[in-house]
Formats: structure tokens, C-alpha cells, sequence
């Protein structure tokens, strides 16, 4: 009976080591249900049972044979028939059929670990099996045959010992792509739902750098080129997927990983891929090596590692949310180098990432864009593609995909369609799922989208306002109590910096078994020392955030509450909004609006509290760092390529933009404009604009007050814009040449800039000052511009430096500054060649109505240009008062010219190193003439 039983308990051993610890848990719970003539296995031995324990309950409780056969039953109804399928071949090939006696086990090789494959690590033996008490111990394997066969089980079958053959590296790399296929062919969505990867996933735009103005849909060629080769023909080795909270960062990630193991992707270059998730490794208690990692994502513990590591370069590791590791371990802990040492998780990642450990695998990264200036530093020479969303066209795919109903995503996309700011925000897959869940809701009830939305913010809290309206009107109470604590237990996991909860936690906050819990938290098992822990954490990283600043606005029982030292604590925790609380210092900007402000007394029967505001405006209001604004030649005269280091600088430059987005949030204007006058002049630096990033700075100057300066200095203007494949129609008429006779009715393309220009032209806007420099203005941006310049009713400066303006680009904008309605005061131009274009705009400086100062320093005018420039200076009709020609070469008769200028209208200042060393005539006589 005994080798039967040993023989059994290796089979069973076998399979359930295939299985994943999620497999396995779910294989625990159906193995619960398993009676066999009234016996089963108590669930308070299983809870905690591990592979070893689970084969020796198998085969106590049910006997040796039908152990197999409840596992079998088991597996399979837990989802994993493959690995029931490989135990019913093992059981096939046992020497012995189904009914017959067994032979004793064929004798294993001297150091043999039964099962074992070659080339399957074994630094760990295998535990002697832990037998129930009264139970007979284990017989040796040497045991002699059994004779006549003892009373058994019917049914016994496939006992055999012998051992599969090993795998090789090839063989093992088929069956991983298939344990990835199947592992990665669901994704949980943030209420818990599982879908299919290949039925949910939507194409992103991504724009990989230097083309950051081009973005292209992510298929398997726009994957494929991310780790090609670049400029000077090196390899890529490390690719960071980088963009906002909730753009689709993860899903992109996990959608390449099932690609590789579908055969899509990079067959040539990876052998083995690896999913890490930063989050969960920073929290796994205790130390594990890179190889406890690669071996916890295989299928089995036999997998060839050892193999695996000495081809590091055909590696390839998908670490998912970098942004976790805030800090660098601390400096006496030196790097991992060898992948079998044991190390904290941070540790293990940071040596991954600054190329310490296995410097020749691949990384593939997932970050925020503006990631904390450590982390940047420890990357090595990435390639970053940052994530832009959905196109419009992918929009509508979303809703097709998600409601799986042709009328339903009709209906709902049209609906979304016709509110054209909250369809604008939809690009954001995050917002898109808030967005068609609640519709789903509101369609499956007969109503509709309920209200307009303008932000973010409002979108999560139309989301937050369907749970709280989806409760029996019994229950309501009851559950906007469960979500004002929520929001605490929120809060204080963001200023604490944690991300997972423990059953103590929620405990403390009664909300154990509520049904927020189920509707926002994700219940985790991770296993521990001694038992199981259990965690929980929020469907989504945005939804912890948003019900932290959310948490700031509720009042218990009408008590004023303040969470962890109140508003104050948050804003001074991150005061440069480029950590952890950025996400959540917006969220709460958004709820300070008036109009949300009442619905969150609506719909969470409590005051909100006006205190908070005034805070958050005071803060605002000491956020203005006075810099020393050009007079137009600081950093004007410093020669091109000096723009410095985007990677170092780009962050601290960012910070203005930051405050804009705080500002746009709250879509109150009366708040924005009162708050930007304690920001007096906006100076944005190294941005690379993205339509997001346009449209909130449109809409902070179209509120901003009187005397207000905005100066872009080095930054992108040309939002990524999707490109687009020509069909094969139109390609062949452009070959034809059939497409000539349309040529001159093509529409001029449309200006990144616009929604900034269109807002300077409103009423209210008070923008007096406005610089550009080393902004690469093309001539669709300089027809907005030189519109905006007409009708501008407060812009009393424009600046224009290095800017690679064109011929025609320059001429537009003069057309725009001539017009009898401009403003326009003071112009200061540096632009070197452009010689007709200067000419012309000097021909224009008499129909310039309100102009007295002309800046022109460094343009290095022709000697033609001069004399056209002196002569009308001449004419009585010149108002100028001021002309700079500082820094600029002039040949000796254009000095004089200058000079005879000066002489014939004394009013004029001409300032030139080389007019400053002659004497000027006496001011008495200067104005007696």
C-alpha cells in the first residue's frame, strides 16, 4: 500500500507545483467541495496547505487512487485543464494498467530527486512528506514488491515512477508561452471584472522621441520599433512607456507581454519576458533574488534558470510602475550584480534598472511623465514614447468594445459625443471606463448622462455619485457613512505613502463586509511566514487619491474634521507637486468648485466646509517665485544649443504647468483669476505640450488678471497629432498626379496653438506680456498668433527670440501687428537672416497704431535694410519712442544714417554700443526744438 501511496503523493506533487499561486488558491477552494463517500478535507487544514501538504491530504483522506481522481475533478474546475490533462498522461504512462497490482518504483539515479528535470535548480531538497498521526510512515523506496495486491480503491491508475524526460531551453520556452497565453489572457478592470485582453484592449497613440510630434497607433509594428535601433545603429536596451495617471501605461504594458508570448513580438530578439510589479515587490516581506522572481513566473520550479541567465540579452523585463521606488536605497547597500543573491525588493529593481544587474537584458518601464528626479537619474540612456491615449477613431472602438451591444454603444457614444468637453477627456482610457461604466448604469435604468462634465474631478465624482445613488434609498445613510470613512482610510494611506491595507485597518473603520469595500477595494492574499496575509487596496491608484482629496471637503456628523493635520499637511508634504500628492493636490482643487462643492453636500448629506478654500488660495497665493524678466537680451542674447539638459531640468521647469492644471481643475474662473494674481509672470520652460496641456493653459490665461506675463521658453509646441495612412485611392491619384487640381483648395493646417491664441482674445483675458522663445513657430502658429495680435484687447508686449521664423511666417505676423485695433506697445524681435521679412515688417512700423519701443537686437540688419529702416524713422508720422539695436554689427554709414536719424527726431532713444561714445545734443536744446 505504502509505495502506491509514495507513488501517488509524487504524481500529485508533480502537477500542483504547475500551478500559479492564484491557480492554486482556487484550487484549494474547489478541492473543499470534493466528497468522497461523505469525506471530505476540513477547510481549516487546506486554507493554509502548500503543495507538500495538499498531496499528503489528498492521499490520506481519499486513498491513493482516487486522490488522483478527485484532483483531476478538481483541477479541472478550477480552470486549469492543462495541468489535469499532463497528470492523466503521467497516469497513462505508468507501467501498470488500471485494476492491476503494482510493481515497486524503478530505482532513481544516485542524487536524484524524483520529478526532477535537468537543469531545474536545486538548491532547495524536498521536504520528507509530514504523515497525519496514527498514520504508518512511509516505506523506503527501496521496498520489495508487494506481492498479492492489498484492499485499494478502484480506479488506481498511472502510479508508474518513471519521470518525464527533461526539457531543454527550446522545449521549456514553448511551454512558458503558453503558460503566459494563458496567465495574461484576462485582465482585471478596476471594479474586479475580468475581461479579455484581446477582446478590451484599444489601441493607444504613442510618440516615440525625437518624433514626440508624431504619434502612432500601438500595433505590432509601433511595439516592434520601441526596442529597434537607434540613431548610431546601438541597440536599445531600456524603453520607458511614460505618461499620465490612468492613460493606459499598464494595459500597453501587459498587451506586449501577451503579444511576445503569442509569437507578435520581438521573436528574434527575447527568449523569456517577465511582468514585475513595482508595487507589489516594494511590499513582498523579506529578500528574494532576481532568480526567486523569474522562477516565481514560470509555470513550475524546473524551469532551465540557470540557462536563462547566461543569455541575459535575450531577456526581457516588464517593470510596471517605477514611479513606487520614490527613494534610492540607502548608500552603504551596494547594487545587486549577481541575480541568485538575496536582496530586498527595491534593491533587486534598482539594480535592474541602473543596468548593475544583467546589463545586457531589456527593460520595458512604465512611469508617470514627470518622475521623480532620482528615479530619472538611475535609468540607463532610455528611449521614451510617451502615451497619449485614444484617438477619436479609437474612442468609439472603446465603447463597442466595452458594452458588447451594437445599439447600447451607439446610444452611448452619441450621448458622450454631443457634450463635447467631456468627450474631449475621454482620451484618457481611465476616464473612459468611469465614463461607460456609469452609462451602463444609467442605460440599464432608462436614464441618461446626467450632467456635464468639465474635468477629471467631475468625472470621479459622477462616478462616486452613481454608487452612492445605486444604494436602496434604506440603505443610503448607511452607505455615504461607509464612504466618508473610506475617504479617511484614503487619505491616510496617501500621506502615509502606503497602498495596502490590512484587515485591521478596516476593521478599525467598520468596513469589513461593507459594500464599498467590494465596490473600490481589491481583496490580495500574499503569502507570509506563517500564514496567509491577506491586504486589500484600491481598485485603482486615482480612486485612492480622489478619496483622499475628497476626504478634506467631508465634515463628520458636523464636526469639522481635519485629516492628518488638515489642507495644510497635504500641500506642504509635496510642495513642489511632483511626488506622490501631485494627483491628489488636483483632485481636491477640482471639489473646491462652487457648483461641485453643493453636490457633494447632495449627495453625501454633510456640510463642506468653505475654510478649505481660503487655504488652498493662500497657498496659491505664496506660490509666486518673482524672476528677473528680461528687458529682452538675458537669455535672449545666449547663443542656440545652450538650452541646457531637458532630462535634469525639465521637472523643476514643470512646476508652473503643474500649478495650471491645480487651477484648471476647479473650471471656476473667479478662483483662477483672484489666485493668479499672487503669479504675476507664468514662465514655462522645456515643455513639450500635449492637447491637454494647451487647453489648460488656454484656459488659465483667458482668466487671468491685468498685467499678467506668460513667457515659453524652449518649449514644444507641436502636439502629437496621430499619423494617419494614406488609403491606396488617394496614394494612387497623388502617383497619377490626380490630386494637383486640388492642391490649391487644401485647407491650411491647424495651429497647435490656437486655444491659447483664442482665449488672449477674450474680454477678460488680462495677458500683457507675451514671450517666445526658441519655440520653432511654424507659419501655422504665426496666422493664429497675428489674429490673436488683432483683436488682443490687454497685450501691450510680444516677444519673439529664435524661433526659426520663416519669410512668410514673419510677413503674417506684421500683417497682424498693423492692424488698427492692436495693442501692441512694445515688440522685441531676434531672428537672425530673414532680411525681406525684416524689411517688410519695417515698412509696416507707420501702420502700427500703438507701438513705442522696438527691440531688434541680434537680427544683424543689411545695410539696405538700415537705410529703409532710418528713412522711415523719418517720417513725421513714426511713433516710436525706443529702438534697441544692441549687439548688432553696423557698417560705418549706417551708423551715420543712425545718427542723422537721431539728430532729426530727438524723441527717439536709439541704444548701440557703437551711437552711446558720440554726444548728444544738450536736453534744453533737444526741447526747444
Amino acid at each position: 500500500m505504502e509505495p502506491r501511496a509514495a507513488a501517488a503523493r509524487e504524481l500529485l506533487l508533480g502537477a500542483l507545483e504547475d500551478l500559479s499561486p492564484e491557480h492554486l488558491k482556487r484550487f484549494r477552494h474547489k478541492l473543499r467541495d470534493e466528497q468522497v463517500d461523505g469525506r471530505s478535507v476540513p477547510w481549516g487544514r487546506l486554507e493554509g496547505a502548500d503543495t507538500l501538504d495538499l498531496a499528503e491530504l489528498l492521499v490520506h483522506f481519499y486513498g491513493p487512487g482516487r486522490a488522483l481522481d478527485v484532483a483531476q475533478k478538481a483541477l479541472k474546475r478550477a480552470d486549469v485543464r492543462d495541468v489535469a490533462a499532463r497528470l492523466e498522461e503521467r497516469r497513462l504512462q505508468s507501467e501498470c494498467p488500471p485494476g492491476l497490482r503494482l510493481g515497486p518504483p524503478r530505482p532513481l539515479p544516485p542524487g536524484r530527486l524524483p520529478l526532477a528535470r535537468e537543469g531545474a535548480p536545486r538548491a532547495r531538497p524536498r521536504r520528507a512528506f509530514r504523515t497525519p498521526p496514527g498514520a504508518p510512515g512511509p516505506a523506503p523506496p527501496s521496498l520489495a514488491g508487494l506481492g498479492r495486491s492489498s484492499p485499494a480503491p478502484p480506479s488506481l491508475a498511472g502510479l508508474g515512477p518513471s519521470s518525464p524526460a527533461p526539457l531543454s531551453v527550446s522545449e521549456y520556452r514553448k511551454r512558458y508561452r503558453e503558460h503566459v497565453l494563458r496567465q495574461h489572457a484576462k485582465v482585471k478592470e478596476r471594479d474586479a471584472r475580468s475581461v479579455k485582453i484581446s477582446k478590451r484592449f484599444t489601441k493607444l497613440l504613442i510618440a516615440e522621441e525625437p518624433e514626440a510630434e508624431r504619434a502612432r497607433r500601438s500595433d505590432t509594428r509601433t511595439f516592434n520599433r520601441l526596442f529597434g535601433r537607434d540613431e548610431e545603429g546601438e541597440r536599445r536596451l531600456t524603453v520607458a512607456l511614460q505618461g499620465p495617471a490612468g492613460i493606459g501605461k499598464t494595459m500597453a504594458a501587459r498587451k506586449i507581454l501577451y503579444d511576445w508570448a503569442a509569437g507578435k513580438l520581438y521573436h528574434s530578439q527575447v527568449d523569456f519576458a517577465f511582468f514585475l510589479s513595482c508595487r507589489e515587490l516594494l511590499e513582498r516581506p523579506g529578500t528574494c533574488s532576481l532568480a526567486d522572481l523569474i522562477l516565481d513566473q514560470c509555470p513550475d520550479r524546473k524551469a532551465p534558470v540557470q540557462q536563462m541567465l547566461a543569455h541575459s540579452e535575450r531577456l526581457l523585463f516588464i517593470m510596471d510602475g517605477v514611479d513606487e521606488m520614490l527613494a534610492p536605497e540607502p548608500a552603504e547597500a551596494a547594487p545587486c550584480t549577481d541575480p541568485h543573491e538575496a536582496a530586498s525588493g527595491a534593491r533587486v529593481l534598482g539594480s535592474l534598472l541602473s543596468k548593475e544587474l544583467l546589463p545586457a537584458a531589456l527593460l520595458l518601464v512604465t512611469r508617470r511623465a514627470a518622475a521623480p528626479g532620482g528615479l530619472q537619474a538611475r535609468l540607463c540612456s532610455p528611449q521614451c514614447a510617451e502615451v497619449c491615449g485614444f484617438s477619436d477613431k479609437d474612442r468609439k472602438k472603446y465603447f463597442y468594445k466595452f458594452f458588447q451591444d451594437e445599439w447600447k454603444a451607439e446610444h452611448a457614444y452619441r450621448s458622450v459625443k454631443e457634450n463635447e468637453m467631456l468627450f474631449s477627456l475621454c482620451f484618457v482610457p481611465a476616464v473612459c471606463w468611469i465614463v461607460c461604466t456609469v452609462l451602463r448604469q444609467q442605460l440599464q435604468s432608462g436614464q441618461d448622462l446626467w450632467r456635464t462634465s468639465k474635468t477629471t474631478t467631475s468625472v470621479y465624482l459622477l462616478f462616486v455619485a452613481s454608487v452612492l445613488r445605486s444604494a436602496p434609498a434604506a440603505h443610503g445613510a448607511q452607505r455615504q457613512r461607509e464612504l466618508r470613512k473610506l475617504c479617511r482610510l484614503a487619505c491616510d494611506g496617501v500621506l502615509g505613502g502606503r497602498a495596502r491595507f490590512s484587515e485591521e485597518d478596516l476593521e478599525r473603520l467598520q468596513l469589513c463586509g461593507s459594500k464599498v469595500q467590494t465596490q473600490f477595494l481589491s481583496k490580495k492574499e500574499m503569502p507570509g511566514v506563517l500564514e496567509t496575509e491577506v491586504t486589500y487596496q484600491f481598485i485603482d491608484q486615482s480612486f485612492q487619491e480622489f478619496l483622499a482629496a475628497l476626504s478634506y471637503l467631508l465634515e463628520d456628523e458636523g464636526a469639522p474634521r481635519a485629516p492628518a493635520g488638515g489642507v495644510e499637511a497635504l500641500l506642504q508634504g509635496d510642495p513642489e507637486l511632483r511626488g506622490h500628492l501631485k494627483l491628489t493636490t488636483r483632485f481636491l482643487f477640482g471639489l473646491l468648485n462652487t457648483e461641485r462643492m453643493c453636490e457633494i453636500e447632495r449627495h453625501f448629506g454633510c456640510t463642506v466646509s468653505e475654510r478649505v478654500k481660503q487655504h488652498v488660495l493662500k497657498w496659491l497665493q505664496g506660490q509666486g517665485r518673482p524672476r528677473a524678466a528680461p528687458e529682452g537680451t538675458a537669455e535672449i542674447l545666449a547663443p542656440e544649443g545652450t538650452e541646457g539638459s531637458e532630462e535634469e531640468e525639465g521637472e523643476e521647469h514643470n512646476y508652473p504647468l503643474e500649478l495650471l492644471y491645480c487651477l484648471y481643475e476647479t473650471q471656476e474662473d473667479a478662483f483662477v483669476h483672484q489666485a493668479l494674481r499672487g503669479l504675476p509672470e507664468l514662465v514655462l520652460e522645456r515643455v513639450h505640450f500635449s492637447r491637454m496641456d494647451l487647453a489648460v493653459l488656454s484656459y488659465c490665461v483667458r482668466c487671468c488678471p491685468a498685467g499678467q506675463a506668460l513667457r515659453l521658453v524652449s518649449c514644444r509646441l507641436a502636439a502629437a497629432q496621430e499619423k494617419k495612412k494614406k488609403s491606396l485611392m488617394k496614394r494612387l491619384q497623388g502617383s497619377l498626379g490626380g490630386s494637383s487640381s486640388r492642391a490649391t483648395t487644401r485647407k491650411p493646417p491647424i495651429s497647435p496653438l490656437r486655444p491659447l491664441c483664442e482665449a488672449m482674445i477674450n474680454q477678460h483675458c488680462g495677458l500683457h506680456s507675451l514671450t517666445l522663445s526658441r519655440c520653432k513657430l511654424p507659419d501655422a502658429v504665426c496666422r493664429d498668433l497675428s489674429e490673436a495680435l488683432r483683436e488682443a484687447p490687454a497685450l501691450a508686449e510680444l516677444g519673439l527670440f529664435h524661433n526659426g521664423l520663416s519669410e512668410a511666417g514673419l510677413r503674417v505676423l506684421s500683417e497682424g501687428l498693423a492692424w488698427p485695433q492692436c495693442q501692441v506697445q512694445t515688440l522685441r524681435v531676434q531672428q537672425p537672416g530673414l532680411q525681406e521679412a525684416l524689411q517688410y515688417m519695417v515698412g509696416k512700423l507707420l501702420l502700427i497704431p500703438a507701438l513705442t519701443t522696438l527691440d531688434l537686437s541680434g537680427c544683424q540688419l543689411s545695410g539696405p535694410t538700415v537705410t529703409y529702416l532710418c528713412t522711415t524713422l523719418k517720417c513725421p508720422g513714426c511713433r516710436l519712442q525706443t529702438l534697441r539695436l544692441t549687439s548688432m554689427e553696423l557698417s560705418e554709414h549706417s551708423l551715420q544714417e543712425l545718427q542723422a536719424v537721431e539728430r532729426a527726431n530727438p524723441r527717439l532713444v536709439i541704444t548701440h554700443s557703437a551711437l552711446d561714445v558720440h554726444p548728444k545734443p544738450p536736453k534744453v536744446f533737444a526741447s526747444a526744438l
